[in-house]
C-alpha cells in the first residue's frame, strides 16, 4: 500500500493500517486497498493514541467505497483531522445563543473522577435532582461528597448522563466493556428481501441527533446523497452543532410521538432508501417505528443504527456521549497518566463521534453496493464504544508532546458559503476520488425550514 512514508512523530499504527482495519470489517475487498494513497504527515495532533491514523483510515475507507470500480482515492492525513473536529473551525456570523451547560463536566468526586453531561436540559436537571438542586459552585461541592460509581448510577437512574473515570483494565473486567468486544467494528448485514438499486442518488432519512448521526449523514451528503433530517419540536441543540452537521442537509420539523408525526414519517420511509437513527434500543419500537416496521414500509431499506454502549450488555439502554464513553473506557485515565497530570485528559478531538459518524457512512455504502448485485434490505450498525476500543487496540500514538496542528495548516481546508445564518466558515469534505473532491450541495438550514417531503 502506498503513502506510508513518515514526516512528523513515530507511532506504531499508521493509516494504512486504520484503512485496512476498517475496510476489511466493512466486508471491503482487500485487493480495492491497492487504490488508495495518503499524503500529509503521519502524525497532526497530540495523542495517546493514533488519533491522525483513525481518522485518516475511516476517511479513506469511506471515500473507497463511495468511487467507482477502479478509481483511484487520495486522503490527505491532516484534512482528514481536522474534518473530525469541524465543530472546532466552525465561524458562523450570527451564532444563535447556546443553553446554560456549563454544571457539569469532569468533576472530582469523593473517591475519583466523574463526567456528568449537562448540555441538554433533560440532562442537566436530572443531575441537579440527584444533587438537591444545587447549582454553580454548590454544584461542585455536592459532587465531591459522592462516590463516583454512586454518583453515576444515581444520575443515569434519574434519566442523566455520566461516567465515572476507569482505567482500561477496570473497563476491560466491566460487564459492559467486556460484551462491547464482543461486536464488530462495522455490522452490515441483510436482514431481508429487497430488489436491486441502480446506481446513483439515493435518498437518506436521517432521526439522528448530537454529533455522530447528523454527521453520518452529512458524509453521505457530501457524496451525492439526498438527505431530510427529521428534528422534534423545540429540541435544545447546540446551536454550533445544528450548523456543523447540517451541511447539505433539509431540515423538517416532525414530532414523532403525535399521530400525525408518525404518520408523516411513514409516508417518508415508503420513498426512503436508507434510515439512519440513534434511538437507543427500544426506543423506536415504542413510538410504533421499530426496524421491523421500517422493512415493512420499504422493503430494501437499508436501516442504519449507532449507539454509544452497543447493541449488547447491560448499558445497552443507557445515554452516551463521546465524553462519557472516553471517561468510562479508560481513554482519558490513559491520557492522564500520560500527562502526568491530576485531572482527565481526553483525546484530541471527539473521534468517537467522528470515527463512528464515518464508520456508518462507509456501512451504508457498502451495503447500497451489495444492494446493487443482489438486492436486499440491510442493517448496519456501530458504536462509540466499539470505535473505542478499536482505537486503543491499534496501538500507541505520537505522545502528547507533538506539536498540534494549527494557523495556515488548517487554513488551507477551510472554505465559505453563505446561508441562514450569515457567512459560514467550515472545513471541506476529506477525500479526492480520481483527483475530485466532494462538496454539499447547499448550506445548513435551521429546523423547520422544509417540510416533510421529499422533492
Amino acid at each position: 500500500m502506498r503513502g506510508n512514508a513518515s514526516s512528523a512523530g513515530t507511532t506504531t499504527t499508521d493509516a494504512a493500517a486504520a484503512l485496512r482495519g476498517a475496510w476489511l470489517a466493512s466486508g471491503g475487498e482487500e485487493a480495492a486497498l491497492d487504490r488508495v494513497r495518503f499524503t500529509g504527515p503521519d502524525d497532526v495532533v497530540p495523542s495517546v493514541f493514533p488519533a491522525t491514523a483513525v481518522a485518516s483510515g475511516v476517511v479513506a475507507a469511506t471515500t473507497l467505497a463511495a468511487a467507482e470500480p477502479d478509481a483511484e482515492v487520495e486522503v490527505d492525513r491532516t484534512h482528514a483531522t481536522v474534518a473530525c473536529r469541524s465543530e472546532r473551525y466552525l465561524d458562523v456570523e450570527r451564532l444563535p445563543r447556546a443553553g446554560d451547560g456549563l454544571l457539569g463536566g469532569d468533576l472530582r468526586a469523593a473517591d475519583g473522577w466523574i463526567r456528568i453531561h449537562t448540555l441538554y436540559p433533560h440532562h442537566r436537571e436530572a443531575a441537579r435532582a440527584v444533587l438537591g438542586g444545587a447549582r454553580g459552585d454548590a454544584f461542585v461541592t455536592a459532587v465531591a461528597a459522592w462516590r463516583a460509581e454512586d454518583l453515576q448510577e444515581a444520575v443515569v437512574a434519574a434519566g442523566g448522563a455520566a461516567a465515572r473515570m476507569r482505567t482500561a483494565e477496570e473497563w476491560a473486567a466491566h460487564p459492559q466493556g467486556a460484551r462491547v468486544r464482543d461486536l464488530p467494528l462495522i455490522d452490515v448485514g441483510k436482514v431481508g428481501d429487497g430488489p436491486p438499486v441502480a446506481d446513483g442518488r439515493f435518498r437518506v432519512l436521517d432521526l439522528t441527533r448530537v454529533i455522530a448521526g447528523p454527521t453520518a449523514s452529512k458524509i453521505l451528503a457530501a457524496h451525492g446523497a439526498d438527505v431530510l433530517r427529521i428534528e422534534p419540536p423545540d429540541f435544545p441543540e447546540s446551536p454550533v452543532l445544528t450548523v456543523d452537521t447540517g451541511f447539505g442537509k433539509r431540515v423538517a420539523t416532525v414530532d414523532l410521538r403525535s399521530a400525525d408525526g408518525r404518520a408523516a414519517v411513514e409516508a417518508l420511509v415508503r420513498d426512503t432508501d436508507v434510515v439512519v437513527h440513534g434511538f437507543r434500543p427500544g426506543a423506536l419500537d415504542g413510538l410504533g417505528l421499530g426496524e421491523q416496521r421500517l422493512a415493512e414500509l420499504r422493503p430494501g431499506v437499508v436501516l442504519a443504527s449507532l449507539s454509544a454502549w452497543g447493541g449488547v450488555g447491560p448499558w445497552t439502554g443507557r445515554r452516551g456521549f463521546d465524553s462519557l464513553v472516553q471517561m468510562a473506557s479508560g481513554i482519558a485515565a490513559a491520557g492522564k497518566d500520560a500527562a502526568g497530570a491530576d485531572h482527565p485528559v481526553p483525546l484530541p478531538m471527539q473521534l468517537l463521534d467522528h470515527g463512528t459518524a464515518w464508520l456508518l457512512a462507509l456501512g451504508v455504502l457498502q451495503a447500497r453496493r451489495r444492494q446493487r448485485e443482489g438486492g436486499g434490505t440491510w442493517r448496519v450498525s456501530a458504536a462509540l464504544a466499539r470505535t473505542g476500543a478499536w482505537l486503543q487496540d491499534l496501538g500507541p500514538g505520537p505522545g502528547l508532546g507533538l506539536a498540534d496542528v494549527g494557523g495556515a495548516d488548517v487554513e488551507r481546508y477551510l472554505d465559505e458559503m453563505p446561508s441562514a445564518w450569515g457567512r459560514l466558515r467550515f472545513v471541506r469534505p476529506p477525500g479526492l476520488i480520481a483527483g475530485r473532491a466532494p462538496s454539499w450541495a447547499k448550506a445548513p438550514e435551521p429546523p423547520g425550514t422544509s417540510p416533510p417531503g421529499w422533492n
